[in-house]
């Protein structure tokens, strides 16, 4: 078993043997130090996997120490200890590199949450451990996603709550998903949320949970999702669409560490790693005073930027190669590869809507393409012709002579699920006539055969 070791930076002989009493029964070798000249001599000497420093020494401060311990020994994470109530001094620590903060006086309980989690980045297992520039869930060779993936794994070293922003579908909840599982929180739980998708009347109770009867419809105790993610990552995802009240409410959650479930009252403890995004203009928000600036300070500790697809066209070949294996996979039909012709088109396309709208054509051009190769006209961009058969909205896939007036039905209808009961009845149908031989039925249907298997498998009707 490998035996740690922590500096202790304090100028109070009281606050350091309380720390070290501490450390030692949790099993880790402790150094102490006095002041910041002390503390830079051991650190050379002894190269602790972990630094507990106070804000104000004899000789400097902690901000200064973070700052050189950053250039000296990166990889040694740093917390630093506040005075109570101090969120700027905590929130400057964090911008300088420190890992987190804890505030005197100093809780015993949360002392050792913070240790444990330090101490996880120094295991020789560490997802932050990986080779140089290990792609995990962020695919691509251009410097701009190799900027991104070094800045998310050195925010995966800190505890710091970090601000994703850029355009909607380039990939933010991927970014925070590497942050979580590059970090020491890798083992426990990531919960996203879309903050747009949330009644704002079940907004306190979904976030925060409630007890059995709080409220009309409250059948059980429910944990919510700052306690779901206890010990992990929330990720708040559209951050920009919380109403104002509920910001006010988030905001004290973060800063108390605390929830109130709807109907208690006592607050529970949580211990989350917290990350947000939005392609949203969140400052220009914060200025029209839609967002509270109290809450956009605490988020916003970090900003990370996500490049849009369009300004990494390098990496679009690579990116579309997996995607349509992925697609493959999930359909189980052979794979489909895209021409040269058909690369060259998808570079020249804005890709407005990024990655996610380069999910969608190559779904859609893997369902069209009669042979194993995607060529440009098979994906609807551009110049090309207009998508047709099972994947045009609305279509029901058979031949025109076969069509039939439609008639819908009263009141209002659930468009999606309208047409594709329109859809499965066609395929049904053409599979009827053709005594159940596929690839009879997606010539009377006027698919190819790949396309058949797609919408069988998409319809659950294998």
């Amino acid at each position: 078993m490998t035996t740690h070791t922590a500096l202790i930076v304090d100028d109070e002989p009281d606050i350091r043997d309380l720390l070290e009493i501490t450390l030692t029964r949790m099993g880790i070798n402790t150094l102490t130090a006095p002041d910041v000249t002390s503390a830079r001599k051991l650190l050379g000497e002894h190269r602790p996997q972990l630094c507990l420093t106070d804000m104000n020494l004899p000789d400097g401060n902690g901000i200064e120490l973070v700052q050189w311990i950053q250039q000296h020994s990166p990889n040694t994470p740093v917390a630093v200890i506040t005075a109570y109530g101090n969120m700027d001094t905590a929130i400057e620590s964090l911008k300088a590199g420190a890992f987190d903060f804890v505030s005197k006086p100093v809780e015993l309980p949360r002392l050792r949450e913070l240790v444990n989690s330090a101490l996880k980045l120094s295991e020789p297992d560490s997802g932050t451990e990986a080779s140089a520039d290990e792609p995990g869930l962020l695919l691509g060779n251009s410097a701009e996603i190799k900027r991104l993936r070094t800045q998310v794994r050195k925010l995966a070293r800190s505890q710091a709550p970090v601000f994703i922003s850029g355009e909607s579908g380039s990939g933010k909840e991927l970014v925070a998903r590497m942050i979580h599982l590059q970090g020491p929180r890798r083992d426990k739980p990531f919960i996203a949320v879309n903050c747009g998708a949330i009644p704002s009347e079940l907004m306190e109770s979904e976030f925060f949970g409630h007890k059995k009867g709080s409220f009309t419809g409250a059948v059980d105790n429910k944990d919510g999702l700052f306690r779901s993610a206890d010990g992990g990552t929330l990720f708040l995802d559209e951050v920009a669409d919380l109403p104002l009240a509920m910001q006010v409410k988030l905001l004290r959650a973060i800063q108390e560490k605390a929830v109130r479930p709807v109907g208690d009252t006592k607050e529970v403890a949580v211990d989350i790693r917290l990350l947000s995004a939005t392609h949203k203009d969140l400052p220009g928000l914060v200025q029209n005073g839609e967002f509270r600036q109290d809450l956009f300070y605490r988020i916003n500790v970090i900003e990370l930027s996500v490049p849009a697809l369009r300004d990494r066209p390098d990496d679009i070949s690579l990116l579309a190669n997996h995607i349509l294996q992925r697609i493959a996979r999930e359909y189980e039909c052979e794979p489909a590869a895209l021409t040269p012709d058909a690369i060259d088109r998808l570079k020249d396309h804005d890709f407005p809507g990024n990655v996610r709208e380069l999910e969608n054509i190559l779904e859609r051009a893997f369902t069209l393409c009669d042979a194993d190769l995607i060529g440009p006209e098979d994906l609807h961009i551009g110049n090309g012709p207009a998508p047709s058969g099972l994947s045009g909205a609305g279509s029901t896939g058979t031949p025109a002579t076969e069509h039939e007036p439609l008639t819908l039905p009263e009141g209002e209808i659930d468009l999606e699920n309208y047409l594709e009961s329109i859809e499965r009845q066609a395929i049904e149908k053409a599979l009827a006539a053709t005594r159940w031989n596929k690839t009879a039925a997606a010539k009377r249907l006027g698919i190819s055969f790949r396309a058949l298997r797609y919408r069988l498998k998409k319809l659950g009707m294998e």
